[in-house]
C-alpha cells in the first residue's frame, strides 16, 4: 500500500489497518493530513479484496482534535472551505461499502469524536476519551458531530454534551452508546482485529448489502428503508455466496465464500 507522511495503511489477508500517526501534534486533523487520510481511504475504496477497515491512532491519541494553529487565523471564507473538506472525507469513510472499525485508543475529541463516529463500529480502550468542545472555543463542530451524534446516541445526550463541552471517559461513552465495547489498552487492536476477522469470515457481499440496507434505511422513512432491503435481499440471491452458504448450512460444514 502507498506510502503517506501522517499516516501508515497495512493490511492483514483482508483486513487493512489505518494508523493515524503524527504524535507530536496528538494526530491533530490538518489539512495536509486530512489530504492525507482521504487518499488512503480512496485506496481501500477500490480494492475489492479488502473486507473490513480498522481506524486507529499512534501513541497518546486517537486523534486529540482539528489543528487549532491551523484554524485559529482562518477566515470565515477558509473556515467554511476547511469543514467542508473535513466533512466530506468523513462522509467518505462512512460510505465505504465495507465496514469500517474505530479502535480508539486515546483523546478522541472534536474531530477524533466526529471521525469514531464517521466509522461503523467504536471498540474503545479503558484510557479513551470522548467530547466535542468546540463551544469552549467559540466554535460549532465543524466535521459533521452535530449531525451525527444526535443519531447515535439521542438529541438529548448530544446536546448536553455539545453545549457543555465535556469530556467523558470510555466506560461513560459505553453506557449511552457512543462506543460499542471498551477494553483494557494491551488488547485493543486484538479486540479491533478479532472481529474484524469475525466480519470478514461471513459472506462480504452480504455484509456490504446490510451495510448498504441499514445505512440507506436510516436516511429513510420505516416504508422506504423495508423496500431497499427487499431490493438488496433479493439480490443476494443472484450471488454465488447465499449458494455456498445454504449448501453448506445443509451439508453441515463450514462455507468457503467468495
Amino acid at each position: 500500500m502507498s506510502d503517506y507522511q501522517h499516516i501508515r495503511l497495512n493490511r492483514e489477508g483482508a483486513i487493512a489497518t489505518l494508523t493515524i500517526d503524527h504524535q507530536e501534534t496528538l494526530n491533530a486533523l490538518s489539512s495536509a493530513l486530512l489530504t492525507e487520510l482521504n487518499a488512503a481511504v480512496n485506496e481501500v475504496r477500490v480494492d475489492l479484496s479488502l473486507r473490513v477497515l480498522i481506524i486507529t491512532g499512534a501513541g497518546r491519541a486517537f486523534v486529540a482534535g482539528a489543528d487549532i494553529r491551523e484554524m485559529s487565523t482562518m477566515s470565515a471564507a477558509e473556515a467554511k472551505a476547511y469543514g467542508d473538506f473535513g466533512a466530506k472525507v468523513f462522509r467518505n469513510i462512512e460510505t465505504l461499502p465495507i465496514p469500517v472499525i474505530a479502535a480508539v485508543n486515546g483523546f478522541a475529541l472534536g474531530g477524533g469524536c466526529e471521525l469514531s463516529m464517521a466509522c461503523d463500529i467504536r471498540i474503545a480502550s479503558e484510557k479513551a476519551k470522548f467530547g466535542q468542545p468546540e463551544v469552549g472555543l467559540g466554535i460549532t463542530p465543524g466535521f459533521s458531530g452535530t449531525q451525527r451524534m444526535p443519531r447515535l446516541i439521542g438529541p438529548a445526550k448530544a446536546k448536553e454534551l455539545i453545549y457543555t463541552a465535556d469530556i467523558v471517559k470510555a466506560e461513560e461513552a459505553l453506557k449511552f452508546g457512543l462506543v460499542n465495547k471498551v477494553v483494557s489498552p494491551e488488547s485493543l487492536m486484538e479486540e479491533a482485529m478479532a472481529m474484524a476477522k469475525k466480519i470478514a469470515s461471513k459472506s462480504g457481499s452480504a455484509v456490504r448489502a446490510s451495510k448498504e440496507a441499514i445505512d440507506r434505511g436510516l436516511q429513510s422513512d420505516i416504508d422506504t428503508g423495508i423496500m431497499i432491503e427487499e431490493n438488496l435481499f433479493s439480490l443476494c440471491f443472484a450471488h454465488n455466496d447465499q449458494k455456498e452458504g445454504m449448501k453448506a448450512f445443509l451439508e453441515k460444514r463450514a462455507p468457503e465464500f467468495d
